[in-house]
């Protein structure tokens, strides 16, 4: 991963909240236009009818957008936070390691565009997708 800047937070598996972290992902690569990241997803992630839950994905999609839109910003003082999130489960899964990535569709002075895409490795079959608006806001002064 990128060398972290003082301006732009640990985004590591082990610096995640307990939520994000139950999600696997962790992040491989971080630019201005594009995050990459991995999950192995298994049992920890599945409904009761044994394949992996929606909301997994739905994180994953937030995450990876959030971290990219807000390192974009962040030279400016700011982050990104989600005020959209549309995710498709295209392809149902028991488990699976997948490849995620980020890229950026659109980003404005005030808003961002990320497209990601969660992709089982072992079949190279896209598993889910999602489109995350985020809005670009001051950086709370306690976090400077």
């Amino acid at each position: 991963m990128n060398a972290p800047s003082e301006s732009v937070p640990d985004v590591s598996l082990e610096a995640s909240s307990r939520f994000v972290a139950a999600s696997g992902l962790i992040i491989d690569e971080v630019t201005n236009t594009s995050v990459r990241g991995h999950a192995d997803l298994g049992v920890d992630h599945l409904t009761p009818w044994g394949v992996v839950h929606g909301g997994v994905y739905t994180t994953i999609v937030e995450s990876i957008g959030s971290i990219g839109a807000s390192h974009a910003v962040s030279e400016r003082g700011e982050f990104a936070v989600g005020i959209h999130n549309a995710t498709d489960f295209l392809r149902p899964t028991t488990g699976a390691p997948v490849a995620v990535e980020g890229t950026a569709l659109h980003q404005g002075r005030t808003q961002q565009l990320w497209e990601v895409i969660i992709t089982d490795t072992t079949s190279d079959k896209v598993l889910a997708r999602g489109q995350l608006r985020l809005q670009n806001v001051p950086m709370p002064k306690e976090a400077h």
